[in-house]
């Protein structure tokens, strides 16, 4: 976790759309819908940040990820980098700024390619952009980074299959340090380690945050692992942030009905605290994408809904009761009753 100042932000992002369109038919297809994967997402990074994005299977997070980095295009909205309008680039000026913004994965199997070496894995990045690294230095670079992320600089020979889960998603780092990055977009990039292997891998990823001078966007649906390694928290559900705000404001103050759900189903660290706790218990399923609920797309499931909630998008801004009132409870939460912290 670093320490931000009150800098510029390095990435801003406004109003982030992507809908992805429903047909029928096979040689005359007509559109009759669309899934609304991500509906109006907006947020800043500061450099040096983690940004964590939290939140259910199909909430749209790894879409927001994958148009951060330009795997797909949005539908409306603005990623500014620098206070440049990155969404429509293409040619080299995508290509300048794709150097500067790179992506670590969710498998660290299936994102490496089996056929090739650790050395090729690693360097590939060097072949699109060969003016960071001539031919000469790139296989001092490769094993650099290999000893920068922990493994062996002998590595470099071996293939995937060769190493655990933990050492081919240090390797998966390693390549998305190659090109020295400003930001990376980390997509899950725990999920699928063993949880002795997951808190090494975050480790790692601090120690390069310090050293490198990165800034994250981490992606994850885990609360506990993500409250270890960001300084800000935002909270997706069903294409929108429910809740934003710093850790302390998120995991202690939580305003929003959904981050309450989730925060009252981890366990806490004191045995004898889980028995004074009050669950939160969800009822009904996620609504689909493809039809969510009118105004507040939450209030299928909340136990605060109101008359309003169905006709009132509750707009992600500081509650107005915690205007006047500094402190942690005064961050911005997409609820029209956020002062009501209890289900009842």
């Amino acid at each position: 976790m670093a320490t931000t100042t009150a800098a510029e932000p390095i990435l801003e992002v406004r109003d982030l759309v992507k809908h992805y369109p429903l047909t029928r038919g096979i040689l005359f297809k007509k559109q009759i819908g669309a899934v609304r994967a991500v509906d109006g997402v907006s947020f800043d990074l500061a450099p040096g940040e983690t940004l964590g994005i939290v939140g259910e299977s199909g909430c749209g997070k790894s879409t927001v990820a994958r148009m951060l980095v330009h795997l797909e295009r949005p539908t409306a909205g603005r990623i500014r980098y620098r206070g440049q309008d990155i969404t429509q680039l293409s040619g080299r000026a995508l290509k300048a700024v794709r150097r500067n913004i790179q992506m670590v994965f969710q498998d660290p199997y299936t994102s490496l390619n089996p056929r090739m070496t650790v050395g090729d894995i690693i360097g590939e990045p060097y072949e699109i952009h060969p003016e960071v690294a001539p031919k000469g230095d790139r296989r001092r670079k490769v094993q650099d980074l290999l000893d920068v992320v922990g493994l062996n600089p002998e590595y470099l020979n071996r293939y995937p299959h060769q190493f655990s889960g933990g050492q081919r998603q240090r390797i998966g780092i390693a390549r998305g340090l190659a090109l020295r990055p400003e930001i990376i977009v980390a997509d899950e990039p725990v999920s699928a380690l063993d949880v002795s292997v997951q808190a090494q891998v975050i480790n790692l990823m601090e120690k390069l945050q310090d050293e490198f001078n990165l800034s994250y966007i981490f992606i994850a649906h885990d609360l506990s692992i993500v409250r270890h390694i960001s300084d800000r928290v935002g909270v997706m559900y069903l294409g929108r942030l429910a809740e934003i705000g710093s850790d302390t404001e998120i995991y202690e103050h939580p305003t929003h009905p959904y981050t309450q759900a989730l925060l009252s189903a981890v366990p806490p660290p004191d045995p004898t605290a889980r028995e004074r706790r009050d669950r939160i218990i969800l009822v009904g399923d996620v609504p689909s994408p493809a039809n969510p609920p009118s105004g507040c797309r939450f209030r299928t499931r909340c136990w605060k809904a109101r008359e309003r909630c169905a006709l009132e998008v509750p707009e992600l801004a500081v509650p107005a009761v915690f205007r006047d009132l500094p402190g942690p409870a005064a961050h911005p939460s997409a609820c029209h009753f956020a002062q009501e912290d209890k289900a009842t």
